[in-house]
This record gives C-alpha cells, structure tokens and sequence, in this order.
C-alpha cells in the first residue's frame, strides 16, 4: 500500500485497536545509534540481567541491575535484546523504556533549544535512515508538544500473553493470536482510564449518565425504520440521542467515539453486542457535533429483541 511497510504497519496496529494511525516513522539501526549519540546517549534502570550483543560485531556484554548510561550501539543491542524469560514481550517492554529515556534525557538536560538549532545537522546526518509522513517542521511540533506532557500523564502498556493466544501457523511458525476482548478493555484503559470490572453496575450507570454523551443513531441496515425505533428505546434508558436518520447499507454495526464517553461507549458496545476491533473506530475530534454515531447494521436488524 501506498508508503511501503510503515504504512502498512500504522494500518495493522489501526485496525487491531480501532484508533486512528495518522502518522508514522520509522527508523533503520544506522539512524537509532546516530540520534542515540546525538544526545550523549540514555540513561536507563536495568532490572534483570540482559546480554547484549552489537550489531554486525562480535562485540557482546551482560548488563546487571543497575542504572547505567548506554551510548547508540548498546542502546541498540539494549531494544534488540530478548533473551530473557519475558521474550519478545520483554523486549517490547524495553523499547518503551528506552523512549522515555530518551525523553527524559533531553528534558534532563534542557536539550531542545540545542536540537531544534540543530535539527537541519540532524536531519540531513539521519535522514537516510528515516521514513516518516511527517515534515520536519512537524516533527518538531510534535516534539515540543510530546514534552510538554507530564510523565505521570503518559501511559504505557505492553500487549503481552495475557492478551493473546500461542499458535502456530500453517507453514509451522510460532504466532500469537490476539484475544479482541482483552485487547480492547486494555485500549479503553489506557486511552480512556476505564479499568475493567473496576466499578459496580450502578456506579456505571451513573457515570453514564453524567456523561449526557451525544449520541446519534444511523440506520445502515435494510430494515426501515429501525434507528427511530432504536433511538426512542435507547431515549427511555437515558441516553442523549440527538439524532436518528439513515445512512448507507452495511452488514455490521459499526460504533465511532469523536468524544472522550467511556462509559456511553461500553453501554453501547455491550447493548448491540460489538466486540470486533475493527468495528469500534476512535476518531477523536474536539470539533465533533456528537460524542458517539451508531450505525445499525443488518446484523442488528436480524438480531434485537426491541418492543
């Protein structure tokens, strides 16, 4: 597809979580070890014993707990490294760790004004190595607006074997499949703060009612009527429907969050039983005249049990 592998890898994570993948970068190991040294190197706490082994060398060592301070090649061996009891998973962990670091490393040493008076340097040194939708004028936008966000305000999580299935592929390789469910409670927590089974039925209810989410039905199925009949039930369990009209045919029901409505999106989920990724779409948009657009698919039609 259009922008090679990184494009179709922003497509994969976007239609695993059902959240809008607008931009993507990807770095070669060349330009990693390159911005690594840019800033001196990271600091991170190693927490379990790790070897670790430079690409393209014979160059190996063993990092015990402790904090060190890792320049670009061993910092590269530090993500690629997985052999530990964790894995891939680990592995995954530490890539995240080392994007803090790197973060924290140039909030540390107040090291922005530097990089931004250097960044035509830094660019033309990197920029064979990267591969972005991003302009460089954006780029460092989205830096200045990626510091500016408190560290307790940023939240991580790692897909690991809670949210997946061990298998094999037909060709006899190791896979994971992902558990959609699992994987959607833990995309609500972390971009909504809703934690699963974390509150009582009538705290939920409630919640959702304070929301006073605006929520607009469309009919997409084959059956008339059907998003005023859905929309009027809805009205009489305390829902903010603000609007109900028809749309285009689709066989499935599709729910959209333009607004930040956890609980009104879980009650919705749960009520025309929606539970594939792909069908629940984030889309957030300040500017957004609902919070939440339902499309009544034929799946519904065929299958609710309304008065």
């Amino acid at each position: 597809m259009p922008g090679g592998g990184p494009a179709l890898a922003a497509k994969t994570v976007e239609d695993l979580l059902g959240v809008p993948i607008q931009y993507y970068a990807q770095l070669d190991f060349v330009a990693f070890e390159k911005f690594i040294d840019h800033i001196d190197g990271v600091k991170i706490n190693v927490t379990e014993s790790v070897e670790l082994d430079v690409v393209g060398t014979k160059l190996s060592m063993w990092l015990e707990p402790g904090v060190v301070t890792l320049p670009g090649q061993w910092a590269l061996a530090y993500v690629r490294a997985r052999g530990t009891p964790g894995g891939d998973f680990d592995r995954a962990r530490r890539q995240q760790q080392v994007i803090m670091a790197i973060r924290d490393r140039v909030l540390d040493f107040n090291m922005m004004p530097t990089l931004i008076a250097k960044s035509g340097e830094i660019y033309a040194d990197l920029s064979s190595g990267i591969r972005t939708n991003l302009a460089p004028d954006e780029v460092i936008k989205l830096g200045l607006k990626v510091l500016d966000i408190p560290r307790e305000s940023i939240k991580q999580a790692v897909i690991d074997g809670k949210y997946v299935n061990f298998g094999r592929s037909p060709d006899g390789l190791e896979i994971l499949r992902p558990i959609p469910d699992k994987i959607r409670e833990l995309r609500d927590e972390i971009f909504y703060g809703v934690e699963a089974g974390a509150s009582s039925v009538q705290d939920a209810q409630t919640r959702l009612q304070d929301e006073q989410a605006r929520v607009s039905i469309l009919n997409s199925s084959s059956s008339a009527g059907l998003a005023a009949k859905t929309g009027e039930y809805l009205k009489g369990q305390g829902l903010n429907i603000v609007e109900q009209t028809d749309s285009g045919y689709q066989v499935y029901t599709r729910i959209t969050l333009y607004g930040s409505k956890p609980y009104t999106l879980r009650y919705l989920a749960d009520f025309f039983k929606v539970s594939s990724s792909s069908n629940i779409v984030y889309a957030y948009d300040p500017n957004a005249t609902v919070d939440i657009v339902v499309e009544l698919g034929d799946d519904w039609a065929g299958a609710n049990n309304l008065p």
